[in-house]
């Protein structure tokens, strides 16, 4: 009979947003190792949300990644059983076994054996060739996220899509005269509601949006209404940002759910656990996120002592 392979690590978690980082801090906490796989910093999309009102604590997303990174070092340095971060580092695919899970790096080609795997790899951003909504238009367009609120004052600005983003923009210049026409599909309707009572914004619901370049630069935008609805609508823009929602940043080696692409828990290998933005479509908030990286490491950790098994070789049953 086959000797059964030594795992690096108790624990391997894939992503260092907020759902990531708690799950290595949880680990640390209960005595696991971990490794931290990550391609940027810990909590480096929190640095394009600049106001923050439904964080215990924090009032901006710097602030915030700031202290995940803070508590990611300090479950490295001041917990004996460690983490070991990798930062510009990307997981390209996993493999689950009955008593571990592989992960194989993207940049420096290795592989990191543990236990359990957490994968917090959370959302990107929607391509326009996923918006089967809008026809025309340009790929190239800037996020709202990187727009320079400023630079937007005095000029007609559409808004493809209505997704959080916008919220985010209006509630940190509260005062900024911004006129923003914001078609978005229908079905996305509820996603309008935290802007709805702003009137720099002109919401537009519709069925389908056809873009196309004019001669002068500018952009000229004709919707169909939703159905039941027979006008049309029409605007020439001076700009146009993208804000087209989220999609989950899954990766092979997952159950991922064939009608949205999201990877929920449940779906996945006993020693998988996934956790953040990447478990559905609902709930999409750090707070939420960062609740179920901990929960993720703390399944992990109660999964392993019913292997029989306990970190570090200490049975603390």
């Amino acid at each position: 009979m086959p000797q059964s392979l030594v795992p690096d690590t108790d624990l391997v978690v894939i992503g260092g947003g907020p759902a990531g980082c708690a799950a290595v801090v949880m680990a640390a906490s209960v005595g696991m190792s971990s490794v931290l796989v990550e391609p940027k910093t810990p909590g480096h999309t929190l640095h394009r949300i600049p106001v923050l009102d439904n964080v215990l604590g924090f009032t901006s997303g710097p602030a915030y990644a700031e202290a995940l990174a803070a508590g990611v070092h300090h479950a490295g340095a001041h917990h004996a059983a460690g983490c070991e971060v990798l930062l510009g580092e990307r997981a390209d695919r996993l493999a689950a076994a009955d008593d571990h899970v592989t992960v194989h790096l993207a940049v420096s080609g290795r592989t990191v054996t543990g236990r359990f795997v957490v994968v917090a790899t959370g959302v990107r951003d929607a391509r326009m060739s996923e918006a089967g909504w809008i026809t025309g238009g340009d790929a190239h367009w800037s996020p709202l996220w990187d727009a320079d609120a400023e630079a937007l004052i005095g000029r007609s600005v559409l808004v493809l899509g209505a997704d959080r983003p916008l919220g985010t923009l209006l509630r940190s210049r509260p005062d900024l005269p911004l006129r923003l026409v914001v078609p978005y599909p229908e079905a996305d309707d509820y996603k309008a509601d935290e802007v709805r009572g702003d009137p720099r914004v002109t919401l537009v619901p519709v069925r389908s949006l056809a873009l196309s370049a004019q001669a002068d630069g500018r952009v000229l935008a004709e919707a169909t209404a939703p159905a039941g609805r027979t006008d049309r609508w029409r605007l020439t823009a001076d700009e146009v940002l993208l804000n087209l929602g989220r999609r989950p940043a899954e990766l092979p080696g997952l159950y991922a759910d064939p009608g949205d692409g999201y990877c929920p828990p449940d779906r996945q290998h006993p020693r998988v656990l996934t956790a953040g933005d990447l478990r559905s479509a609902r709930a999409q908030r750090i707070m939420t996120a960062t609740g179920s990286g901990s929960e993720a490491a703390l399944r992990a950790y109660y999964a392993a002592r019913l292997d029989d098994w306990s970190p570090h070789g200490s049975d603390q049953r």
